[in-house]
C-alpha cells in the first residue's frame, strides 16, 4: 500500500478494522474481562462507568509520542458494551493515521502490539480535565510545569475542540515552598464533554455548551494548580531516575466532580523538547510585516509562507498540495496522513496541548491553533505567512513577507568577563532567549506588560465606578477571572515580570519600574480620563517624578505590590528594582520612601534598587545619587537627547548620536563614580549595538555589565571577548 494514497489508506484501514471488529474474541480473553469488571461492579455497582483506553507498545516513546493514534472510549457500561468497545480499541491499531504514522516514523506494523486498560471513571463530566506538560512544550525551558484545564472530560483539549485555561508554574521555587503560579491565561472552555443520557444504548458522552459566568471563571483554584505542579514534579523525577536522564513528561489528570479530588490518569514522556539540542540556537525573524489577516496560540517558532488551502471536513483531505497551509476548523490526529506535507496549520480551536498541536511539533510543521475565525479570514489560494516567531500569539500575514534563518551552535561559546545581558520586557519570549549565553536581563521594562497583558489605565481600574458603560464593559472582560480590579492589575503585572526572572533563574533581573509617558498612559483604556495633555510628554509627566504627584501614587502603590508578590510570594528573589528618569536627589529619596512604606526597603531580603543614569544631572551628581542607590544602569538614548537638546522621537533633527564628545564625557563621569564607589553599573541603551567603537571604550573603561536586545547577544558576545583578549595583551 502507498501510504500517501489517501484513498488506498482508507481502504486499507477500513477492510483490516472489519476483519477484527467482526471476529470473536477468545473465550478465556472474554471471561477474564467479564470477571474483572464484575469486581468493579462489586466495587462501585452495577453498570459501573469505565473508560477503555489504548496503550501500544509503539505508543509514548522518549522519541515518538504516537500521540492518538489508536482509540479510547469514555463512559462505557455493562460487560456487553465493554467487550465490543475492546474490539474497537484493538481495530484501532489500524485506524489510517496509525498506519501512516508508523510508515512515517519507521516502525513495523506487526512489531507493534496493543494493550487495554481499563479504568474506573473519575467523574471528570461534573469536574474538570487536562493536560500538563513538565516543560514549555514551545521553548523546550525546563524549569515549568505548564498546565491546561477545561471543564468536562478530557477528550476535548486532546481533540483539540475548546481553547482551555493555561497556567504555568516555576519549580524551583515551588520546591522552597513559595507559590510561584507565573501565568494565568482565561481560555474560552466554549464546550464540554459529558455522560450522555443511556449509555447502555451506545453512545456514551455528548458536548454541551458551558455557561458563559462558567467560562469566565478559572477552572482550578491557585491550590488545585500548585497541588498538580507538585504531582507533575514527583513523577518527573521518578521516571527520571528511572531512565537515568531528565525525563521531561506528558500527563493527563482529571478531576472528580463529586469528591473534588484530582487523580493522575496517564503519564508519558514528552517526545519533541526533550530530544532537541538546545546548543543550536536556531531563529526565525520576520523582517517586515503586513497586514494581519488572524492570529491564535503559536505551535512552535517557525516561519513559513505558501498558499491556503480551507479544508472543512476530513474526507477533504486529499485536496491538500505540498507546501500548503492547511486551514481548518481542528485538526485530530485523523489529519496526520496529509499534516506532513503541509507547510503550515491554522485552526479555528484548540490549545498548545490537543494532539494535532503534539504532532505538528513532532513534525516541525509550525501549527497556529484557536484563532477562531481562521476559516472565514483566510480564503483559499491567498499567499500567506505564517509566523510563530513573536511569541505566544501566531500570525498569519497576506502574502510573502521576508525572513532570515539564523542557526548558531553555543556550545564552544566562552562568556567575556564584561557581562553580556539582555534588554527584555515581553514575557512571551523570556523562555525562548533563556537559552541564550548571558548573564542576565539587564532591562526588564514593564511597559510592555501593561500594555498587551493588562491594556488598562490603573486609575480606571482603582476608580472603576467614575468610567462610562462602554469602558467598564472592555475592562470587565479584560479582568475576567479575577476577584477584583486591583488584583487584576497585580497579579497580571506580578505574573509578565515572574515570567521573566523565572527564564533566567537565578541570574540577576533588573526590572525597571514604569516610564511611560502622560500620551502612552491616555492611550490605555480609561487612560484619557486620568492624563494631562502635554506639549512634550518626553519630558514631561514622566518617571520618579510621576510615582509620588497626586494624580498617580495610588498606581504607582499597585507596581510596588506586583513587585513584592513576585520577590515574596513566588520566591524570585532574582528580581532587583529600577527607577527611571530621576531628576533630582530629592526625587529619588522620595521614591524610595513610597517603595519602602510599601514594603519594597533597599537591602531587606537582599534587595537591591538601581537608578537609571539618563539625565546629565545624574551624571554630574553621581555621587550623590550613588548614595541612595546600589548602582546605575545607564540609558544612553534619553541621556543623548537630553544632553544634545535632541528630541529623539522627532524625525526632522538627525545626525547626532550617543558618540558626541558631550554624551561620552558624562557616561564617563557616571561610571567613574560607580567604580569609586564600589557600586555596579552597566548600560541598556542601543549604542554598543549600533557602534563598535563604543563597545571598545565602555569595556576598557571597565563597565559591568553591556545590556543588548537579544539579536544582538552572540555578536556582541564575540566583538568583546575579542577586545579583552586585545586588552591582555
Amino acid at each position: 500500500m502507498d501510504a500517501d494514497d489517501v484513498d488506498a489508506l482508507a481502504a486499507t484501514g477500513a477492510r483490516i478494522r472489519a476483519w477484527i471488529a467482526h471476529a470473536e474474541l477468545p473465550a478465556d480473553l472474554a471471561q477474564g474481562i467479564t470477571d474483572a469488571y464484575g469486581r468493579l461492579e462489586a466495587e462501585y455497582g452495577t453498570n459501573t462507568d469505565v473508560a477503555v483506553r489504548s496503550s501500544a507498545t509503539a505508543e509514548d516513546l522518549p522519541n515518538a509520542s504516537f500521540a492518538g493514534q489508536q482509540d479510547s472510549y469514555l463512559n462505557i457500561r455493562g460487560t456487553h458494551n465493554l467487550l465490543l468497545t475492546c474490539k474497537q480499541v484493538f481495530a484501532s491499531l489500524f485506524t489510517d493515521r496509525a498506519i501512516s504514522y508508523r510508515i512515517h516514523q519507521g516502525f513495523t506494523h506487526m512489531d507493534v502490539a496493543l494493550s487495554i486498560g481499563v479504568q474506573k471513571m473519575v467523574r471528570a463530566d461534573l469536574g474538570a480535565s487536562g493536560v500538563l506538560f513538565t516543560l514549555d512544550t514551545e521553548s523546550g525551558f525546563r524549569d515549568v510545569v505548564f498546565i491546561t484545564a477545561a471543564y468536562g472530560l478530557g477528550e476535548n483539549i486532546v481533540q483539540g475542540k475548546v481553547n482551555p485555561d493555561e497556567y504555568f508554574v516555576f519549580k524551583p521555587t515551588l520546591e522552597k515552598g513559595f507559590r510561584p503560579i507565573l501565568k494565568r491565561q482565561l481560555g474560552e472552555k466554549a464546550i464540554k464533554m459529558i455522560y450522555s443520557g443511556d449509555a447502555t444504548v451506545g453512545i456514551s458522552t455528548k458536548n454541551v455548551h458551558v455557561r458563559r459566568e462558567e467560562q469566565e471563571r478559572f477552572v482550578l483554584s491557585d491550590d488545585e494548580v500548585l497541588q498538580l505542579a507538585r504531582d507533575a514534579q514527583i513523577i518527573e523525577k521518578h521516571y527520571s531516575a528511572h531512565a537515568g536522564v531528565d525525563r521531561p513528561m506528558d500527563i493527563e489528570w482529571a478531576k472528580d466532580g463529586n469528591t473534588g479530588e484530582i487523580f493522575i490518569v496517564q503519564a508519558r514522556p514528552e517526545t519533541v523538547q526533550a530530544t532537541r539540542d538546545i546548543n543550536i540556537h536556531r531563529s526565525y525573524t520576520l523582517q517586515s510585516e503586513g497586514e494581519r489577516l488572524c492570529q491564535g496560540k503559536s505551535i512552535g517558532q517557525k516561519i513559513v509562507t505558501g498558499k491556503v488551502r480551507v479544508i472543512l471536513e476530513a474526507s477533504q483531505m486529499r485536496e491538500l498540495q505540498p507546501g500548503e497551509v492547511l486551514v481548518t476548523d481542528i485538526t485530530d490526529p485523523d489529519w496526520e496522513p496529509v499534516m506532513k506535507i503541509a507547510a503550515g496549520i491554522v485552526t479555528n480551536r484548540g490549545g498548545r496541548t490537543c494532539h494535532a498541536a503534539i504532532i505538528a511539533r513532532e513534525l516541525g510543521i509550525p501549527a497556529i491553533v484557536g484563532c477562531g475565525d481562521a476559516t472565514q479570514t483566510l480564503p483559499t489560494g491567498e499567499m500567506v505567512t505564517v509566523s510563530c516567531a513573536q511569541g505566544d500569539d501566531g500570525i498569519v500575514y497576506r502574502g510573502a513577507l521576508p525572513f532570515e534563518i539564523n542557526e548558531i551552535d553555543l556550545s564552544d561559546l566562552r562568556q567575556p568577563k564584561t557581562d553580556i545581558m539582555l534588554n527584555l520586557g515581553n514575557p512571551e519570549q523570556a523562555y525562548k532567549f533563556s537559552h541564550l549565553p548571558c548573564s542576565g536581563v539587564g532591562l526588564a521594562r514593564l511597559e510592555f506588560i501593561i500594555n498587551n497583558t493588562i491594556g488598562v489605565h490603573p486609575r480606571a481600574l482603582l476608580e472603576y465606578d467614575t468610567l462610562d458603560a462602554s469602558t467598564q464593559q472592555q475592562i470587565d472582560a479584560l479582568s475576567a477571572g479575577y476577584p477584583d480590579h486591583r488584583s487584576f492589575y497585580i497579579k497580571r503585572l506580578a505574573e509578565g515580570i515572574s515570567t521573566i526572572a523565572a527564564a533566567f533563574y537565578p541570574k540577576p533581573v533588573i526590572v525597571r519600574m514604569s516610564d511611560f509617558k502622560s500620551n502612552e498612559y491616555a492611550s490605555l483604556i480609561g487612560g484619557k480620563q486620568f492624563e494631562p495633555d502635554e506639549e512634550n510628554p518626553m519630558i514631561g509627566l514622566r518617571g520618579a517624578n510621576r510615582y509620588f504627584s497626586e494624580q498617580f501614587a495610588e498606581c504607582f502603590k499597585l507596581e510596588c505590590a506586583a513587585m513584592r508578590r513576585a520577590r515574596e510570594h513566588m520566591g524570585l528573589d532574582n528580581i532587583a528594582l529600577m527607577i527611571p528618569f530621576v531628576r533630582t536627589v530629592d526625587e529619588a529619596v522620595k521614591a524610595l520612601a513610597l517603595m519602602a512604606g510599601e514594603g519594597l526597603v533597599r537591602g531587606e531580603n537582599g534587595l537591591k534598587i538601581h537608578m537609571m543614569c539618563e539625565i546629565p544631572s545624574n551624571a554630574l551628581l553621581a555621587d550623590e545619587f550613588l548614595q541612595h542607590f546600589d548602582g546605575f544602569s545607564i540609558g544612553s538614548n534619553d541621556l543623548t537627547q537630553l544632553t544634545l537638546g535632541i528630541d529623539r522621537d522627532s524625525g526632522i533633527v538627525s545626525g547626532f548620536d550617543e558618540r558626541n564628545p558631550a554624551v561620552i564625557r558624562l557616561i564617563e563621569m557616571a561610571i567613574t563614580a560607580c567604580k569609586k564607589a564600589d557600586k555596579y553599573v552597566g548600560i541598556c541603551g542601543q549604542a554598543p549595538s549600533d557602534y563598535p567603537e563604543m563597545t571598545q571604550w565602555l569595556v576598557q573603561q571597565g563597565i559591568n555589565s553591556i545590556s543588548l536586545n537579544p539579536d544582538s547577544v552572540l555578536e556582541m558576545t564575540r566583538a568583546v571577548l575579542e577586545i579583552e583578549q586585545q586588552m591582555d595583551k
